[in-house]
C-alpha cells in the first residue's frame, strides 16, 4: 500500500509541481510503467488529482516531514514519507473528463486514433463511417489535429477534425461530431487563421521520419522535403547516417494554436557531403514551384520514383525468373514493394492515355507525357478518384493504390517509363528538366531566397505549441 501510493503521488508530483526533482533513473522507469500508456489519459490523470486535491495532500504531507523523523537524505536529495492514500488511476480518472487532442499519423487507422483519444465509443465510429461531413475523417491525412471530449465511459460528447484546408490558405473548414439529444449529429464550420513561420534543423540517424520526429517536424512537412528533393536524393538508397537537414515552414495558426502546417518556404538537405537547396518562389501570375539558389528549377520532367518510400525488389533486365509463369524472360520495369494501399504518383505532368485493366498488368494506369513519353504504374489495387481517361494530371497527383492485381505474387508497384512505346530503365534513363529563371525574376527570386536563408540558418523560438 505504501509503495503503491508513493508511486502515485510522487508521479504526480513530479508532473504538477517543481518539489520533487532529481528522481534516480530507476524510480523514473518504476513511474513510467505504473501511469497510463495514452497521453490523453496521463494528462486525465494529472487534471483528476489536480481536482481531488491530491497536490494539496502532498504539501501537507511535505510540510509535516520537515519536523517528521520519516525523511530521508539521498545524496542530498529529500524524499517525504508518502501518506498511505490509497488512490488509483481509475479512480482519478472518472473525476476529470478532459478535451483530447492528438494529431493523424503515418498509417494511421481510425481506431488507433479514437483509441489515443481516449474514446471507447462504437458508435461514433459507425457514425463516421455513414455521415456525409464525418466521412472526411476517413481520409486520416498525416499531420491533421483531431481534439475530442469524452465522459468517463469513453463516450463521445464531441470531436473536432481541423484537416480541410480551403484553396488560397486563409481558412480552414472544421468539421464538427457532437451528440445533440442523445444523437451524433455533424456540421462543417469555416475559421479564418493566420500564418506563423517555423525554422527547423536535425539529423539522420537510421530514417528520414526518424529524425524528423526527432527535430519536432510534422509527417506533412517531412513528405514535402522528401518530394522536393526527391529528383536529387534517392530516398529509398541515398540517406546516410550523419546526413543533416534545415528547413523553414509555414504554420496555419488560429487563436495562438497551431492547426496544421503549411508549405515548406526554403530547406537545406546535406546528403552524404553534398548540399541541396531549395526556395519556394511564386511571382504573380504563377502557380509557383521550388527552386535552386542560382533559380533552376526543382520541378524535373520526371520524378526519380512513384512512390515516396519503398524498396526495388526487381530491375528492369533482359532475363528475370518469372514468379508467376516459372519462365525466364525480360522484366521491362523497375518493381517497387510497398504495402497494399500505398499511394501512387504521377512522376510527371500528363494526360491519362489508358485506365483499365490489361492481363498480367491486372489494374493498370498509363499516362502520356510530352508527346512520346508514356509511363505505366502496375497492378494497382484500385485508381485515384480523378483518374480516368484524357484527364490531366499534376507531378505527385495520386494515381492510384498499390495492390497484386495481374501476374503479381505479391503487393508491389510495376513501373515502366517508355520513349516512343519502348519501354527504358526508369533508375538510369536521362530524364528532361524544366525552364530556369531568367531576368527580373531572376534577381526577385534571389533576394527572396537570401532572405530566407538567412532565416533558415537562424533557428527562431517556436511562435506556437507543436504536440
Amino acid at each position: 500500500m505504501r509503495e503503491q501510493s508513493y508511486k502515485t503521488l510522487t508521479a504526480l508530483f513530479s508532473k504538477g509541481t517543481a518539489v520533487v526533482k532529481n528522481l534516480t533513473s530507476v524510480v523514473k522507469e518504476e513511474l513510467l510503467a505504473w501511469l497510463p500508456e495514452s497521453e490523453s489519459q496521463r494528462k486525465r490523470v494529472y487534471q483528476g488529482a489536480a481536482a481531488a486535491g491530491v497536490f494539496s495532500a502532498m504539501a501537507l504531507a511535505f510540510a509535516a516531514s520537515q519536523t517528521s523523523p520519516g525523511i530521508d537524505v539521498i545524496s542530498g536529495n529529500f524524499v517525504a514519507e508518502a501518506l498511505e492514500l490509497n488512490i488509483q488511476p481509475s479512480d482519478i480518472m472518472r473525476s476529470a473528463p478532459l478535451v483530447s487532442e492528438d494529431r493523424v499519423r503515418r498509417s494511421d487507422t481510425l481506431a488507433a486514433l479514437v483509441g489515443r483519444l481516449g474514446i471507447a465509443d462504437s458508435e461514433l465510429q459507425s457514425f463516421i463511417k455513414s455521415d456525409v461531413n464525418a466521412q472526411v475523417l476517413m481520409q486520416l491525412k498525416a499531420g491533421a489535429t483531431v481534439s475530442a471530449l469524452a465522459d468517463v465511459e469513453g463516450r463521445v460528447k464531441w470531436v473536432r477534425y481541423w484537416g480541410l484546408l480551403d484553396k488560397g490558405g486563409e481558412s480552414t473548414r472544421v468539421v464538427l461530431i457532437e451528440r445533440k439529444a442523445g444523437k451524433l449529429v455533424s456540421s462543417i464550420e469555416t475559421v479564418a487563421f493566420e500564418k506563423q513561420m517555423e525554422v527547423r534543423n536535425g539529423e539522420i540517424k537510421s530514417s528520414l521520419y526518424g529524425a524528423t520526429d526527432a527535430a519536432g517536424v510534422p509527417d506533412a512537412v517531412a513528405n514535402q522535403m522528401a518530394d522536393i528533393f526527391s529528383a536529387q536524393i534517392d530516398f529509398h538508397r541515398d540517406l546516410k547516417s550523419g546526413d543533416k537537414f534545415r528547413v523553414v515552414y509555414e504554420n496555419y495558426v488560429f487563436k495562438g494554436e497551431v492547426l496544421r502546417p503549411g508549405r515548406i518556404l526554403a530547406a537545406e538537405f546535406n546528403n552524404g557531403g553534398k548540399r541541396h537547396a531549395a526556395f519556394w518562389f511564386s511571382p504573380a501570375g504563377s502557380s509557383g514551384g521550388y527552386y535552386t539558389a542560382d533559380g533552376q528549377s526543382l520541378k524535373q520532367g520526371f520524378l526519380l520514383s512513384p512512390l515516396e518510400f519503398s524498396r526495388v525488389t526487381s530491375g528492369f533486365t533482359n532475363a528475370r525468373f518469372h514468379p508467376v509463369l516459372q519462365e525466364w524472360r525480360a522484366h521491362r520495369g523497375v518493381d517497387y514493394g510497398a504495402p497494399e494501399g500505398t499511394r501512387v504518383r504521377a512522376t510527371a505532368d500528363a494526360v491519362v492515355d489508358f485506365v483499365g485493366q490489361q492481363n498480367g498488368y491486372g489494374n493498370v494506369v498509363v499516362l502520356r507525357h510530352q508527346g512520346k513519353y508514356t509511363t505505366w504504374y502496375a497492378h494497382l489495387s484500385g485508381f485515384g478518384s480523378e483518374i480516368r481517361k484524357g484527364a490531366r494530371v499534376q507531378q505527385g497527383d495520386l494515381v492510384g493504390f498499390v495492390g497484386q492485381t495481374g501476374w503479381a505474387t505479391g503487393p508491389h508497384l510495376h513501373y515502366e517509363f517508355r520513349i516512343n512505346d519502348v519501354q527504358q530503365n526508369p533508375l538510369t534513363v536521362s530524364l528532361p528538366g524544366s525552364a530556369p529563371l531568367e531576368g527580373s525574376l531572376l534577381g526577385l527570386f534571389k533576394r527572396r531566397s537570401s532572405d530566407l536563408t538567412a532565416r533558415m540558418m537562424t533557428p527562431t523560438p517556436r511562435l506556437a505549441r507543436l504536440d
